[in-house]
């Protein structure tokens, strides 16, 4: 990933310097349940511990002498032990090593995202209740439909983000998986008691039938979910760049005093964070189909999901963690126009309480057919003559409602009462927490 989208804390987590301090802990876990099965002499796992830093120079010279980046670096660091450098690796094989050590980095992964959900949640919730009064035209296949309020779609997004954690929860606590088992995963050659303490010390569940790897359903579901929090945002970013278009312009991204919206028009200001975490969430969606691919391996394994894996696992995880921080400042800082949204409401000239009128025909005794018609000739005349859909129905002889209950048919407030409702059941709402805090000794 580029550092254009690439922030601090998940660079970290996917570092190349992090990925060899994983190996690294993996092995000496290793050897410390060989040394309490007395099968490696005692302070095998503690020489790993004291060697210095792997030199990733040297072991990147000897992957292109060997062809073979895990045994490279058992080689350079098993040369750099100060004894017991023999031992190191003793019955694994490199899966063993790669699968468990990816499970705890996308483990920790998983922790960054997820507290970025929460974060956006947050945002979310909050000016949810700053805008519950907001009133909006909402509008279905573009088009004006019924009065809205911007509070409740920020409260369908909050609803969606709190779906998207206990999803995000669920994968990563199935992704959170290790196999110490040897080649094809049979443990002629190490016992399930390495795997348990390996496991165990670094917050993993072992695979309950290992293929001599982690099986990639796994992968595959976990990247999945990214894809669909990536969806979620994506749906966020085409609203608001929606909301700013000039001829709308009820909301838009915060602009700064120095920015620049366009090198050769000055008065532009353009949606371009929306626009950014749209393009992201299409290269999750691409991550997302190249991770299922992998989880059809020849037998108990191939290599053809390594590649994939080294560019879309940490990708993914770095692309949404980016999104999730863009979307949380841009929603936190969303310029919201009410007089804007109250104007384009009055613009409509009434038409968006079509609904509202055909009901009160209809309860007059007036067959829906007959009510629904009378009112579409009335809104197509304000429509094309450009009058106001309530003065042609108070004129219509054909429209049997009084005039009180037909202006009531026109109270914006009286016809979002009801949505109180929504807020009242995000006032409840509350993200799930993990089942069990995961202890991670990698970095």
């Amino acid at each position: 990933m580029i550092e254009r989208y690439t922030t601090p804390e998940m660079a970290a987590v996917w570092s190349e310097r992090r990925r060899v301090e994983g190996w690294t802990e993996v092995e000496a876990l290793s050897l410390e349940a060989w040394e309490s099965l007395g099968r490696v002499p005692a302070g095998a796992a503690a020489a790993v511990r004291a060697a210095p830093p792997l030199d990733l120079d040297a072991w990147k010279a000897r992957d292109e002498e060997i062809h073979h980046d895990l045994a490279a670096f058992v080689d350079v660091l098993a040369a750099s032990m100060p004894e017991h450098g023999e031992w190191l690796h003793y019955g694994l094989t490199s899966s063993d090593v790669l699968d468990t050590a990816l499970g705890a980095r996308l483990a920790e992964a998983a922790g960054v995202l997820v507290g970025r959900l929460e974060g956006l949640f947050a945002v979310l919730r909050r000016r949810a209740f700053e805008h519950r009064d907001t009133v909006m035209i909402g509008r279905t296949h573009g088009i004006w439909a019924e009065p809205f309020t911007f509070g409740q779609k920020l409260a369908g997004w909050a609803f969606e983000v709190a779906r998207d954690h206990r999803r995000l929860l669920a994968a990563a606590e199935d992704v959170a998986c290790g196999t110490i088992s040897g080649a094809v995963g049979t443990y002629a050659h190490v016992p399930p008691e390495v795997e348990a303490h390996v496991c165990g010390a670094l917050g993993l569940r072992p695979e309950p039938a290992p293929t001599q790897v982690v099986a990639r359903d796994r992968h595959a579901a976990f990247v999945a979910t990214l894809a669909v929090v990536g969806a979620t945002l994506e749906r966020m970013a085409i609203e608001i760049r929606h909301l700013q278009r000039s001829e709308v312009a009820e909301a838009a991204e915060p602009f700064s005093r120095s920015q620049k919206g366009s090198s050769a028009m000055p008065h532009k200001r353009n949606p371009i964070r929306s626009e950014n975490v749209t393009g992201l969430a299409r290269l999750l969606r691409g991550y997302a189909a190249a991770v299922l691919e992998d989880v059809a391996l020849w037998h108990e394994r191939d290599i053809s999901h390594s590649s994939v894996e080294r560019v879309a696992l940490p990708d993914a995880c770095l692309v949404l963690d980016f999104a999730l921080v863009r979307m949380t400042r841009l929603v936190d800082g969303l310029v919201v126009d009410a007089g804007r949204m109250r104007r384009n409401l009055d613009a409509a000239r009434g038409l968006v309480f079509s609904q509202a009128v055909l009901l009160a025909m209809i309860e007059t005794g007036m067959d829906r057919d007959t009510a629904y018609r009378i009112v579409q000739r009335n809104a197509a005349a304000a429509w094309e003559e450009g009058g106001e859909f309530r003065d042609l129905l108070a004129a219509d002889p054909e429209v049997p409602v009084t005039p009180e209950r037909l202006g009531a048919c026109f109270d914006p407030l009286r016809q979002l009462e009801a949505s109180r409702v929504v807020f009242e059941r995000l006032e409840r709402l509350d993200l799930e927490r993990p089942a069990a805090t995961r202890r991670n000794r990698i970095g």
